[in-house]
């Protein structure tokens, strides 16, 4: 049996769902919203989780019957749910609890897990990913992070002004071209929160979806600066294509994959004209629908198989 705990209504685990319903696959879904109404007790002994029972809309289910894992979770503070209750109401502590339980028990039980949550946590630092990044065969852009405007000015014209900055967290921000024009102006507010200015590489766009030892690349083409918002930055939307990536080059995507402990991951490369094969961020809770629907890539479908079956089967089905 598969566990899916997130929401169900967001496409990726919803997807994922249709596909395991297509494949007869048992499972139980736990939506997140629904805390007041789930329960996760655990066995523990001396080397870690034995087991526990998951109690959900008043039925058990043995954990020891779950072999696959995808977790998908918001915080909890954005859940209306959540933010209806008072400050001090135990439910606040309980949907808390059932987060911990579940990592508890993502790191112990050995089921297949996509991912676990302390393996996602690499994507809250850009600049503790890109020493992984460069250990597995990649390039990454001359790189500074920095909350002094005159530091941040000097990397700017060193690079003649080819520079984007972004986030270093997980959180999402929009990447965006360095203009002077209306950059300098803004520069001051880095003070209060330090951020990654990046010599802007030429070149196309490449997303490597990593399942297992699994490789879906996919090429983008646009004219933004992001190209998750090439409509609002240029008027044209992206153009993404199903790419036939370089064995080397997928290899290197599996490895570093492994090596954050990911399953499942989105890889953000550029391949300069040079043949130079740089890469941004891999993405531990890849929101795959968005490349799926322009390309027709099956990655929900073999994310199912994933979870299902055993190393023996998917190696056989995927020849890899």
């Amino acid at each position: 049996m598969v566990l899916i705990w997130g929401i169900p209504s967001e496409s990726p685990v919803q997807r994922l769902l249709e596909e395991l319903d297509s494949l007869g696959a048992p499972y139980v879904a736990v939506n997140q919203r629904h805390f007041a109404e789930t329960d996760l007790t655990l066995t523990l002994g001396p080397e870690g989780v034995l087991g526990g029972t998951l109690t959900y809309q008043q039925r058990p289910y043995p954990l020891a019957d779950m072999h696959g894992l995808y977790v998908r979770l918001v915080d909890d503070e954005v859940l209306p749910e959540f933010q209806r209750l008072a400050p001090h109401d135990p439910l606040r502590a309980h949907a808390r609890q059932l987060i911990q339980h579940l990592s508890l028990w993502a790191e112990w039980s050995g089921a297949r897990t996509v991912n676990r949550l302390a393996a996602m946590a690499s994507n809250n630092s850009k600049p503790y990913q890109a020493q992984f990044i460069q250990r597995h065969g990649f390039l990454t852009p001359e790189t500074l992070i920095t909350n002094d405007p005159d530091a941040a000015t000097t990397f700017c014209e060193h690079h003649a002004g080819r520079v984007i900055y972004k986030s270093i967290s997980g959180v999402r921000s929009i990447v965006q071209a360095w203009d002077p024009a209306a950059d300098l102006a803004n520069l001051g507010r880095i003070r209060h929160c330090p951020t990654q200015f990046q010599e802007q590489v030429p070149g196309f766009d490449v997303r490597v979806h990593v399942i297992g030892e699994l490789t879906l690349a996919i090429r983008i083409a646009a004219d933004a600066t992001d190209y998750r918002y090439a409509m609002q930055q240029t008027g044209a939307a992206a153009t993404l294509t199903a790419y036939d990536l370089d064995p080397e080059v997928a290899a290197n995507c599996v490895a570093l994959s492994q090596a954050l402990e990911l399953d499942f991951s989105g890889i953000d490369l550029r391949f300069a004209p040079n043949g130079d094969v740089y890469c941004f961020e891999v993405n531990p809770c890849p929101g795959y629908t968005y490349y799926e629907a322009h390309t027709g890539q099956p990655i929900a479908a073999r994310l199912a198989e994933y979870l299902t079956e055993d190393d023996a089967y998917y190696r056989r089905i995927w020849n890899v």
